[in-house]
């Protein structure tokens, strides 16, 4: 190697835990729960694909307010609900509660899962998991606490569906962290296949759509300007002309995506639905 070549810098390792602070701080504002409930069908939806069978011991990582959660323990399973978010874990607790469901809920970071190795039949992960700063690692979390012979099932957006454009849009206006993977990496089956290949016996990816359904373009604005977490910092951290501009750019992005002719949305938004099973 010659002495240039030894000397060439290499570029800065991104600062995983600096990012997941962020990431923190922004699911812990507004209120995830008030979109998070209108995906309830798509914990159900993941349920039934996993052919899940009452009594399985089941895990929910990165649960948010729980679907998930919610989808597995109306299947009489013993079902461990986890964020590392406290109130996302409250939002969860408080719908269980409202229907009298049995669920465990623990705070707890899907990079370092608090449970032993094979501990549980199921896991699984609506748009939760996949928004972890180091995703290798969080994948990692996942096989180990799965059982020989388990399932593992996610539900992840994909980069061409309306989430993944959204935050395509969203880091034209505040880019995101240099080096550290796209959350929308996890809505496809190549991602997948590397994070979980040498630890799977099978991996079964089909896409699906979700619509969200709001009154208006202007309804989903305010819901998600104020509500969900990354949009509300997004706006926030943008001066008035950013604001504008970046408020013009999602108005764009949703006709882009809505089906309805009546002046509400129907926005189709892909994902894809993960059944893996572990080795």
């Amino acid at each position: 190697m010659s002495t240039s070549a030894a000397l060439k810098p290499t570029a800065a390792e991104p600062d995983l835990a600096a990012v997941k602070q962020r990431q923190y701080g922004a699911w812990s504002s507004g209120d995830y729960a008030v979109v998070g409930t209108t995906l309830q069908i798509v914990g159900e939806q993941l349920c039934e694909a996993i052919d899940l069978r009452a009594g399985s011991k089941v895990l929910d990582v990165a649960a948010g307010n729980g679907n998930a959660t919610l989808a597995a323990a109306r299947r009489w399973c013993e079902v461990t609900s986890t964020d590392y978010v406290p109130a996302l874990l409250k939002r969860g607790r408080e719908r269980a509660a409202a229907e009298h469901l049995m669920v465990e809920f623990r705070e707890a970071d899907a990079e370092a899962l608090p449970f032993a190795d094979a501990t549980y039949d199921v896991v699984l992960s609506t748009f939760g998991v996949m928004f972890t700063p180091d995703q290798d690692k969080a994948a990692s979390e996942l096989a180990r606490v799965c059982r020989s012979g388990g399932k593992i099932g996610l539900a992840n957006w994909t980069p061409q569906g309306f989430i993944g454009q959204l935050f395509k849009t969203i880091g034209r206006h505040l880019p995101p962290p240099a080096g550290v993977k796209s959350p929308a990496l996890w809505g496809t089956a190549a991602r997948l296949e590397e994070m979980f290949g040498s630890q799977a016996s099978d991996i079964a990816a089909e896409t699906r759509m979700f619509v969200f359904r709001y009154r208006s373009p202007d309804h989903w604005l305010d819901i998600f300007k104020t509500f969900y977490g990354p949009t509300l910092k997004a706006f926030a951290a943008l001066d008035e002309s950013g604001q504008a501009a970046l408020k013009r750019d999602l108005l764009a992005l949703l006709g882009e995506f809505n089906h309805a002719d009546d002046g509400t949305i129907a926005v189709h938004s892909e994902y894809l639905e993960a059944v893996i099973t572990k080795r």
